[in-house]
């Protein structure tokens, strides 16, 4: 049967005639068509273009901006650095200040305790002598009360008063 399709004259077969008749409508109507088909195509293709040249642009703006980030991150790495040390160095002269004005504190209290004593120990001085005045006077008076008889007691004082304008030459 295969080969009897071979024998057959294409004209009187109906697949010759389907197959004109497609030729035909392709002649006639194809570039009527190809054009819009075309069109479209070349429109789908310049969107596509389109579209891939601006996720290119977004593409590259977002490596410009990601490089722009890290660049800032680094500097803002380095400048939270920089202050860190500044923070350090300053804590460190503050500390040093601190301590210095401590010592000085320290000494200042220091001197007023040493001068409270030393004006505790020099009243308390002052208080011994003025009682061992009162005292060693209190006894001579009593010594020399009891120890000399009336009319020698006057004859001292008398030569004491006369002493007086000698001893008052000496001293100036």
């Amino acid at each position: 049967m295969e080969y009897q399709n071979l024998h057959v004259i294409p004209w009187q077969h109906g697949a010759f005639w389907v197959t004109v008749a497609i030729i035909i409508f392709l002649v006639l109507f194809g570039k009527k068509i190809v054009v819009p088909v075309t069109g479209m195509l070349d429109a789908r293709t310049a969107s596509v273009r389109a579209a891939l040249d601006e996720a290119a642009a977004l593409r590259a703006e977002a490596e410009a901006m990601l490089a722009d980030a890290k660049a800032r991150q680094a500097q803002a790495i380095a400048d939270a650095e920089k202050i860190r040390e500044n923070a350090k160095a300053e804590a460190a002269r503050t500390a040093a200040e601190y301590a210095k004005e401590a010592r000085a504190i320290t000494r200042r209290r220091e001197r007023l305790a040493l001068d409270r004593i030393a004006a505790a120990e020099k009243a308390a001085l002052q208080e011994v002598r003025s009682v061992a005045i009162d005292v060693a006077t209190t006894a001579a008076a009593i010594l020399l009360h009891d120890g000399f008889a009336e009319d020698t007691r006057a004859a001292m004082i008398d030569q004491s008063i006369a002493a007086i304008p000698s001893a008052l030459r000496q001293a100036v």
